[in-house]
This record gives structure tokens, sequence and C-alpha cells, in this order.
């Protein structure tokens, strides 16, 4: 009942699962039957101090894909490659594979799950979607028999702290900072801040989904950066609080992924997602609607995800035959982000005179996009002008603010954010 573990990447996850494997080895026997036995673990470096013993380490990753002691692999490096071509290695050698790499997935998923069934093995990726949140098991089995319409959350830890943040008055910088020293954001905090982390993990939610592979290229999205903490104060007067959401739906047109900054209703579950947990939402007509919430990063949450995959995986190999369901992607529309009807938030800044508001709606009047609530603050000769719309195309919401930018009495369209308005 012994299965030897082999782990790609020595960091953060890679070693608190190694220490778990060690520390814990007993308790998951007890509770499983399975003697998971640690054999190598690739690390880049042999110089740092790690959470295992020295003489398992390597900083040759083949080393770990060839050793033939080891029968199971964990990838957690990142990246696409060495990742990638590691992978594939372990599946050609008839190893399954766990991994946590949202962004080899998000790009080449189809690729690797063919590969994996060709081999009559398994790849399991629990913790590449919200951490510790167990959100792949249900879309790819507890919900297989349902015909899923929406799922919607929040999906990036960092970027839910920094809003939480300038919602108490912070600056976008002030807030990044205060992240940074946490350490909820990496020195370099690109892929957070500007949805590309959110945007991998929605192309994988919609996938499961939907059967519908889009590849986080595209993911319609945009990041935090250039949120002004006026449109968050705003917000809360409105009744909303705004977050960085990711949404997969099926729609008429197709399927279609989207990562942005929203306005979400104080009572929505989502606005009361506080600090850097991640929560996801999961909508279909028998289920109605399933919140999961919980952290979606770190060492402890995302090793715990990552060892019950491997659990299933040593049982799938001691079986003999698949136990876990393969995962299969079909052919299936892609729906155009431009023809997804949202309602938006714009606020403009205005010269304070007679007629303007008669102008603003003849712009939205010519792209079809009707008008919810106005609010108007200021006086003198200048003006600040909120603007609700009501559901249109996003094609016709982005050529009316375009428009809206070339009016003399509109001094600046100084932020759009998208409203979702969806009640409990």
């Amino acid at each position: 009942m012994r299965i030897g573990i082999g782990i790609l990447g020595g960091g953060v996850v890679g070693g608190t699962l190694a220490r778990k494997l060690i520390i814990e080895k007993d308790a998951v026997a007890a509770k499983s039957g399975l003697e998971l036995s640690l054999v190598r673990v690739a690390a880049r470096s042999a110089d740092k101090p790690r959470q295992f013993p020295s003489t398992l380490l390597t900083t040759d990753p083949n080393e770990v894909v060839d050793d033939p002691n080891v029968a199971l692999v964990v990838e957690l490096m990142g990246g696409l490659e060495p990742a990638r071509t590691l992978i594939l290695r372990a599946l050609d050698a008839g190893k399954p594979v766990v991994t946590a790499n949202k962004e080899l997935l998000a790009a080449d998923g189809p690729e690797l799950f063919r590969r994996a069934e060709a081999k009559g093995v398994s790849i399991l990726f629990e913790a590449a979607v919200g951490g510790g949140i167990p959100i792949i098991r249900p879309l790819s089995e507890s919900l297989a028999g349902e015909r899923l319409t929406r799922v919607m959350g929040i999906l990036n830890g960092t970027t839910n702290f920094i809003l939480g943040q300038m919602e108490r008055g912070a600056s976008y910088s002030e807030a990044l900072a205060e992240a940074q020293r946490l350490g909820y954001a990496e020195a370099d905090p690109t892929a957070d801040v500007s949805g590309g982390d959110a945007a991998a993990k929605a192309a994988i939610l919609a996938g499961l989904a939907f059967g519908v592979w889009l590849g986080k290229d595209a993911v319609y999205r945009e990041g935090i950066e250039s949120l002004d903490p006026k449109d968050l104060s705003f917000a809360r007067q409105l009744g909303y609080a705004v977050k960085l959401l990711a949404v997969a739906e099926s729609t008429e047109q197709g399927v279609a992924a989207r990562v942005h900054p929203a306005f979400i209703p104080v009572e929505h579950p989502l606005a009361g997602v506080r600090g850097a947990y991640n929560a996801i939402f999961i909508e279909g007509p028998a289920v109605g609607r399933l919140f999961f919430s919980g952290p979606g990063a770190g060492g402890e949450p995302t090793a715990t995800a990552v060892l019950g995959d491997i659990i299933d995986a040593a049982r799938e190999l001691l079986a003999g035959v698949p136990v876990v369901p393969r995962v299969r992607v079909g052919a299936g529309q892609r729906a155009e982000s431009s023809s997804i009807s949202t309602k938006w938030y714009l606020r403009l800044e205005v010269a304070d005179a007679p007629g303007v508001l008669a102008q603003v709606a003849s712009v939205f009047g010519r792209h079809e996009v009707s008008i919810m609530s106005v609010w108007q603050e200021g006086r003198g000769d200048d003006a600040t002008l909120i603007l609700i719309t009501h559901d249109a195309p996003e094609a016709n919401h982005r050529a009316a603010a375009a428009d809206l930018a070339t009016l003399p009495v509109v001094k600046q369209v100084a932020a759009t954010i998208r409203v979702q308005s969806d009640r409990p």
C-alpha cells in the first residue's frame, strides 16, 4: 500500500506539503489506508532552509520524474515551462500528476487531459482554483448532471484585500504597499492586480462548468489599478461594495468569461467576503445557487487541497482502474464579451450648466442604453454626474462611453464600472 511521492517545487506550498507528508503520515494512513512516502523534492536552490530533510532535495526536477521509486508526481513549480514538459513526461511514464498550476491548465488543459486519458492515469488540480476551497470536485463530479448557467466569484485574495483597504479610504498605492508588507502581494503584483490570475482561474471554471475550454486569453479582463477610492465611496453610498469579480456563464451567444471590478449589492454574500478570502457562486436551474468560501491561497490551505488529490490519485493507482472522473472538453460556441449584457456605473465630471443631462441622455439613447438612475454632486463651474444604466450589450456601453468623452460639456469620463445587480 506504499506510494512514493515526488514533488516539483520546494517553495511555500511545496515545502508545506512535504512537511505534511512527513508529520501527518500516520494520520493519513489511518484515514485512507495509504502509506504515502515522500521520495524526492526538486527545488531551485540547495542553500535555503527547508521544511523537509536535505537528503530528499534535488535541484534537478528530472530526477524526480525519472526516479523509479516515485509513483506519483506533484507539480508545484508554476509557470508554463519547464512544468508542462515535466508533467507530460510523468504522464507518459504512467505516473499520475497532481498540480496547482492554474496558468498551465488555462493554457494547455485539454492537451494535458487527453494525454492523461491516453496513458490511463489522472491529472488532478483541486488546488489550482480557490486554494483550500473544494470547487473542482463539485463541478466535475457532484454537479456533472446539472446544466449550469453561471459560475461567479472572487478568485484573487490579494485584490480582495486591497479593495478592502481602499474601502476604508486608503489609496491604491497605500493598499498595495500594505498587502506587500503582510505577504498577500508579491514584489511584482501584476498578475494579481491586472486580473490575470483570476482570468486563468475563470478559464478553468468555465471549462469544467460548460465543457468549453476558453483559454486565459479569451477571458476579458480589467484590473483594479485604475480604481479611485472615490468610486468605492460612491458605491457604499448607493448600497454596493466593489469587488474584482470573475464571471463565467452560458448565454444564448455561447460561453463567455470575464474578470473586472464590479458593484455588488451589500446584501449579496460576495459583498461580505473580506481580507484575502475567496468565494464562488455556482448557479443552475435545479440546484439554485451554491456558495463556497474560504482561504484562497497560502501554504496550509493549498497544501491540504493538494494532499486530498494525492490520496485520490494514490487510490486509483492501487485499484488499477479509473476512480477519478476524467475531464473531457468538447466543442462549443464562445461568446464575444462585447455581446454580453451588463449594467454600468459611470462617473462623469461635467460642466454645471443647463442641458448637460439632456446631452448625456441623448448619447445613451443613440446607443440604445437606458439610464436606470442619476445622481449629481457639486455646485459652481463643475459637477459630478453619477449614472447607473439598465442591462445593455457591452459594445453599446463602450461606444456610449467613447462618445460621452467627446461632448464639450463632459470634462472627463472619470470611471466606468460594471454593476452586478443580482440580489441574493
